[in-house]
């Protein structure tokens, strides 16, 4: 621990070896709990994307992509203005403390996406067409969709993770006969609102679960209290979610929406992992801050195994992906299969070196360390949008072999194809960018 002159002293561990095992039981069940509603948040995620890739077709799913990851951005300013210093403030404090942070950080939330919502809604009116009714859609869900979010980040602050477990389950059931629904209409935006109206369900029983009205009227009060929090991880969370973002719309632009829908089909393969990326920090923060006031020497072990063992699992899915037969694939995505299959290999090693990436960022919010943090983030955030942009820029739209660069090649060819594939994309035509 550190003195008021600031010198190191190092003191004894007073926990016994029974207090060590009850520690390490507690921060197994607060992990496994995260772990849990990861994994059911990536396969919602999952099972989305999929239904709406089969439903739509390539060119309709493109627009549902943009859709998609403009959320994400709404999603990150929400989180950092709103839920981000709750999580860090708010963790482990008195029942009273705690509700009463949560009535105003989920008013914030709920504030955050009436008033983006309201601009999604009056944008997507005047643009017309299949992306402006999508825009629209999420202009009418975004206020549910992040009261959904801050239900479940408050949760985890209170220690009650089973119940965020919970909720998440009941917005996946709730999908099922939202997106049947939206099966039978057929478009963009039906999809959209269902999506919304699965996570209004689960947000109002999270208010049933906490017993909290969320409060808009302290959304103010609450950003102007935890201003020093919320700006910094607000430009950190906006420059890793905008990233995917930009690179969406400039591929958009420069290829198509088609070509937006196919880089999302292959996230959609490595879609467990990308979700965990997403919000593995609200379990692992914790846990390393805890580390680091109890042995501060095993912080840089705790990060590698937690940026390893996430890296290797991506690699042996991605592997595992590759050997997926093509009537399988067609079988789960349809038609987007043919030319997202062709991703599988940048698309594993860019999750794979993000995975690394996590490990780091949650070391370096545990120490505290913003600037370096923020740096980090932009920088990764900078060179995922110019190597998915840029690269696609420079192999002049349509690349070398049909419009999405090998996939006529692959079609022709399916096993050649796929090993054509892994080797096309090089470094000095279009670098590997990680996913944020």
């Amino acid at each position: 621990m550190m003195t008021a002159e600031g010198e190191k002293t190092t003191t004894a561990d007073p926990a016994g070896p029974a207090a060590r095992r009850t520690a390490k039981r507690a921060m197994a069940g607060r992990l496994s709990w995260g772990l849990a509603d990861q994994a059911v948040c990536s396969m919602t995620n999952f099972a989305v994307g999929i239904y709406v890739a089969r439903s739509l077709g390539l060119a309709a799913f493109g627009v549902f992509s943009l859709a998609w990851v403009t959320y994400g951005v709404v999603l990150s300013v929400s989180r950092g203005l709103a839920t981000d210093p709750l999580v860090v403030r708010f963790s482990g404090v008195p029942v009273a403390s705690w509700r009463a942070a949560a009535a105003r950080s989920s008013g914030t939330a709920l504030g955050v996406g009436t008033a983006v919502g309201a601009v999604c809604l009056v944008v997507g009116l005047s643009l017309g067409s299949r992306v402006g009714s999508a825009f629209a859609g999420l202009g009418v869900v975004l206020p549910a969709l992040l009261l959904q979010d801050a239900w479940r980040f408050s949760f985890f602050a209170a220690g009650t993770g089973r119940k965020a477990f919970v909720n998440d389950v009941l917005g996946g059931v709730a999908l099922v006969p939202a997106m049947v629904l939206a099966a039978r209409v057929g478009s963009v935006a039906a999809f959209v609102l269902a999506w919304g109206a699965a996570a209004a369900v689960a947000a109002g029983y999270g208010c049933l679960q906490s017993g909290i009205r969320p409060r808009l009227t302290g959304a103010r009060e609450w950003v102007r209290e935890h201003r020093d929090l919320g700006y910094r991880y607000l430009v950190e969370n906006v420059g890793v979610s905008g990233a995917a973002q930009l690179r969406a719309y400039g591929l958009g632009l420069i290829v198509g929406v088609s070509a937006v829908g196919v880089v999302r089909g292959a996230e959609l393969l490595l879609g467990p992992f990308l979700a965990v990326l997403m919000g593995l920090s609200l379990v692992t923060v914790a846990e390393a801050a805890r580390v680091l006031r109890r042995a501060p020497h095993r912080l840089r072990v705790f990060c590698l195994l937690l940026g390893g063992g996430q890296a290797a699992a991506a690699l042996l899915w991605g592997a595992a992906l590759l050997l997926v037969p093509d009537r399988a694939g067609e079988l789960v995505l349809g038609d987007v299969w043919g030319s997202a299959s062709e991703l599988i290999v940048p698309a594993t090693l860019g999750v794979a070196g993000a995975s690394l990436g996590v490990g780091a960022a949650v070391g370096l919010r545990a120490l505290a360390a913003a600037r370096r943090s923020l740096r980090c983030q932009l920088f990764a955030s900078t060179c995922y949008v110019g190597g998915g942009v840029g690269g696609r820029a420079r192999r002049g739209g349509h690349g070398r072999h049909g419009r999405l660069g090998l996939g006529r090649r692959r079609r022709d060819h399916p096993q050649l194809g796929r090993v054509v594939a892994a080797t096309a994309v090089r470094p000095a035509r279009a670098p590997r960018e990680p996913h944020p």
